[in-house]
């Protein structure tokens, strides 16, 4: 059965440490439970700050980053230099600490010329690394998978109005952004909500409006694509920051 549970944070630093701490929970007890610890992360300014504490801060050091392995919830279009490239963010804050053995990175090769082929390549070393631990109906179980939302409403690379919504077999694909006049590589409803636990970590004052869209004024419909993300048999947390939860009623705040 699915949980959803929402906490906010007094402003961004807040909600990062608080997430620092929870993904080391997390990681602690599935490598008790499971033997290792799988984790999908998400691009964005409040997941940097909070890559940033568990590669320097020591009261993190006990993470099991040597049983975790990183996977990439989605991904742009451009090479692992690239500016705009979230494995580049990833490495250069948790990946420069030296602390994740390289071969448990699996990063997308969004480098290829064809999105198509990088998302396919990337469900095929999904495929290889989760073989036998697939759910029901042949999803990969992640521990836990790490997103964001825009300002649209929109999570990983799931946009409104993109045909990625409607994808119901793969477990990753390339998605036409027309808004961005490019394809963004992103994992599927169908992964996403076959996961253990999701956490949504989302801050700042461009997000409030449509935080409040999504919990209140259109709770009961899913509008957004972030609606969509309804773990099966998982944790749904909402992680914000005071600014993204300003127009929150106070019971749900």
């Amino acid at each position: 059965m699915s949980q959803e549970f929402r906490y906010v944070y007094a402003d961004g630093d807040a909600l990062a440490l608080a997430a620092a701490s929870e993904l080391t929970r997390l990681a602690q007890r599935s490598v008790v439970e499971r033997g290792l610890f799988t984790l999908a992360l998400a691009g964005g300014s409040t997941p940097k700050k909070l890559y940033t504490l568990l590669g320097t801060d020591p009261a993190y050091r006990d993470f099991p980053w040597d049983k975790t392995h990183l996977f990439f919830g989605d991904e742009r279009h451009v090479p692992p230099d690239h500016a705009d490239s979230n494995y580049l963010m990833v490495k250069t804050t948790l990946l420069s600490s030296g602390l994740v053995p390289e071969k448990n990175v699996h990063r997308v090769r969004a480098e290829l010329p064809d999105a198509q082929q990088a998302a396919a390549d990337y469900e095929v070393e999904m495929r290889s690394f989760f073989n036998e631990i697939l759910r029901d109906k042949g999803f990969p179980q992640f521990d836990l998978i790490l997103l964001g939302m825009g300002p649209d409403g929109h999570t990983a690379s799931l946009f409104p109005d993109s045909p990625g919504l409607e994808e119901k077999e793969r477990w990753v694909i390339a998605n036409p952004v027309e808004k961005f006049k490019t394809d963004r590589i992103t994992f599927t409803y169908p992964v996403l909500n076959a996961a253990r636990a999701i956490y949504l970590l989302v801050a700042g004052a461009d997000k409030t409006d449509m935080i409040y869209n999504v919990l209140v004024k259109d709770r009961h419909n899913a509008v957004y694509p972030v609606q969509r993300v309804v773990p099966a048999d998982g944790t749904k947390v909402w992680m914000l920051d005071k600014a993204a939860a300003a127009r929150l009623p106070q019971i749900l705040s």
